[in-house]
């Protein structure tokens, strides 16, 4: 049993309501003897100093002898539920998979919602995530309960969340990709999404992003109606967007434009706009993006996964555009980690450019971090400095003693798994395991619930 989430068997679980954390006072904790980048000091959920910490009474002190510790990852894009339907379509590309899942996504509860958002921030957390972007756009029948839900889930996990209120207006009667069971009408979405962020959005631990689905599922009206509320409310807009060829023919044959020109023209660029994908791009294309300051989350295994391509990542962050990293959904990435595609993004970047020099072990950091602290409009997560929020990530590292740049050990090393996280100060995974959660049980409650979706799949 999961504590007061009552998970059992197949039964329904009751959803606990987000609550705000509070700090535990003022005492000081040090960090204190990490290989890189030294001691560190917190107060108040704050870093107060970073390199050498001159002990003083009363503090708290956590061992990170010969460990790596850096800013807490942030997951700039991610689909939680996902975690529902693993290694399905595995021979499809997007649009073939998408056709294969939207039918078993329509049967989604908010309850099915909720345990998979348990295992996937838990997850997420002991990969490094302290921070995590979920675009959430299946919300049968209208439901939006689910986004309480998932805020619930990350308040127990204890991790940041940026979350998406996604939708689709656009079902297949109406020449869209999804069918119409999981479709909303136009109306209900932005005034859904206006009560989701009434009552949700917290500007500390939760915030809400407007986040019409793709340009493939969605309509004109809602695209544009999107970015109008986003800015009456000030939040941020966020869709999937240059993912794949699919996507680029549908949208010459629907508006005669391509896919950045379609949501340049409805509003849909500025520093307050982050895609996803973004890996069909021309050479104007991304200087348009760059010029403004329009954000991009990259996810190299799960467009490696469905053969989308490969996002140009150095091209994007010369013409200025902040590029993030991005696990996206565990059901095109089963691995479901973040750690693991700071490996995945350097690769993809030399593979792209043909250039060893082009993309660094720090540049994926980079991207793991600050970067995706870009593309979510913060500036005080994602990166180790005095004043920052105290959100930080202790790798062991007793395997790599012998590479002596700890940036390259860490992204180019073995996958590996935090003994460590703290968010705000607060430690949320403890000794490589979450400290809210029994994480075994939650995936066993996962697993029952997935099974019930796939009756005829074979069982081992």
């Amino acid at each position: 049993m999961v504590d007061d989430l009552a998970i059992s068997d197949a039964h329904h679980a009751p959803i606990a309501k987000p609550q705000q954390r509070s700090h535990r006072g003022s005492a000081r904790t040090v960090l204190w003897g990490a290989r890189w980048p030294g001691d560190i000091a917190i107060e108040g959920g704050i870093i107060t100093a970073i390199g050498h910490v001159d002990p003083r009474r009363g503090d708290k002190r956590i061992d990170c002898s010969g460990n790596i510790v850096t800013a807490g990852l942030v997951n700039s894009h991610h689909h939680l539920y996902q975690w529902l339907t693993r290694g399905q379509a595995v021979n499809e590309g997007l649009f073939g998979w998408l056709r294969a899942l939207y039918p078993v996504w329509a049967k989604l509860d908010p309850e099915d919602v909720h345990v998979a958002a348990l295992v996937g921030l838990a997850e997420l957390a002991c990969s490094g995530a302290t921070t995590v972007a979920d675009h959430h756009y299946v919300v049968p029948g209208g439901d939006d309960s689910v986004f309480d839900a998932i805020a619930a889930a990350a308040t127990r996990v204890g991790l940041r969340l940026h979350l998406s209120r996604g939708s689709m207006d656009l079902g297949e009667s109406s020449g869209g990709l999804p069918p119409d069971s999981v479709v909303e009408g136009t109306d209900a979405i932005l005034a859904s999404t206006q009560a989701v962020a009434s009552r949700l959005h917290d500007g500390e631990r939760i915030w809400i992003n407007v986040a019409p689905c793709s340009p493939f599922s969605v309509s004109s009206e809602l695209l544009a109606g999107s970015a109008e509320l986003a800015r009456k409310l000030g939040l941020r807009l966020h869709t999937h967007l240059a993912e794949t060829l699919d996507e680029e023919r549908s949208c010459l044959e629907r508006f005669g434009q391509r896919p950045v020109a379609l949501l340049a023209e409805l509003g849909w660029t500025g520093s307050d706009v982050w895609f996803a994908h973004g890996v069909h791009l021309d050479r104007d294309e991304v200087a348009r993006l760059g010029e403004t300051k329009t954000a991009i989350a990259h996810c190299p295994s799960s467009n490696a996964r469905l053969a989308s391509g490969i996002c140009p990542v150095v091209d994007l962050r010369q013409a200025g555009s902040p590029v993030g990293l991005g696990v996206d959904g565990a059901a095109s990435n089963e691995v479901g980690a973040l750690q693991p595609e700071m490996r995945q993004a350097l690769y993809f970047a030399r593979l792209r450019s043909l250039d060893a020099t082009a993309f660094q072990p720090a540049d994926s950091l980079e991207i793991a971090t600050a970067g995706g602290a870009g593309c979510l409009g913060i500036g005080d997560v994602g990166v180790l400095q005095i004043g920052a929020k105290a959100d930080l990530a202790i790798w062991p590292a007793d395997d790599l003693d012998d590479i002596a740049d700890p940036v390259a050990a860490l992204v180019l090393g073995p996958d590996r798994k935090v003994s460590m996280l703290l968010v705000g100060g607060e430690v949320v995974v403890d000794q490589g395991n979450p400290v809210a959660i029994d994480l075994h049980e939650v995936h066993r409650a996962l697993s029952r619930r997935a099974c019930k979706l796939w009756p005829d799949a074979p069982r081992g």
